[in-house]
């Protein structure tokens, strides 16, 4: 192995200590929800981001426990499903999922590495978006288009968007 991928496995992992501030742990998912399901309708160029998913996997990332992360991204993806017209419970399975293998990637790797985190986002993003098409074809029965390229390039895009998003709620909970 090289000596950068040596290091992402063994360097010691920052537990963060302390309890997150209710303006990241409450208000940001609520934020982020309102944003995908108003801005869209005034900004369609937005429609591509997906802030809901990024605050579930920063925490999943951040708090490095796979049953918090479950819980959630099971009330983050709840609450973005009562929100919106889609229907209840597809975001909540899906961000479960997400939370659940985020926090235990998150175990393994040095998150705090901006390549590794930009990396994770793209993932997850794809990630979210196959399941999402899975589960709305095996339990609703829907025939919901699956575009690959697009969802790779809106993938690569939320990625981007991850690295500030990230530093901004870590600001907010350093705030706190």
């Amino acid at each position: 192995m090289s000596d950068f991928s040596e290091r992402l496995l063994t360097e010691p992992r920052k537990r963060h200590s302390g309890r997150l501030q209710p303006v990241t742990l409450v208000v940001a998912p609520l934020a982020t929800i309102l944003f995908q399901v108003y801005v869209p309708r005034f900004f369609p160029f937005l429609s591509y981001l997906e802030l809901p998913l990024l605050v579930t996997l920063h925490f999943a990332l951040r708090r490095r426990s796979p049953l918090s992360a479950v819980f959630y991204g099971s009330a983050i993806g709840l609450l973005q499903d009562s929100l919106s017209n889609l229907p209840l419970g597809m975001y909540g399975i899906v961000k479960t999922l997400v939370g659940y293998f985020a926090a235990s990637v998150s175990q393994r790797f040095e998150v705090e590495n901006p390549v590794v985190t930009v990396v994770l986002a793209f993932f997850f993003y794809f990630f979210h978006q196959f399941f999402y098409w899975v589960l709305a074809r095996a339990l609703l029965g829907q025939l919901i288009a699956f575009d690959p390229q697009q969802t790779l390039m809106f993938g690569l895009l939320n990625a981007v968007v991850a690295l500030p998003f990230f530093r901004i709620l870590d600001k907010l909970k350093e705030a706190g």
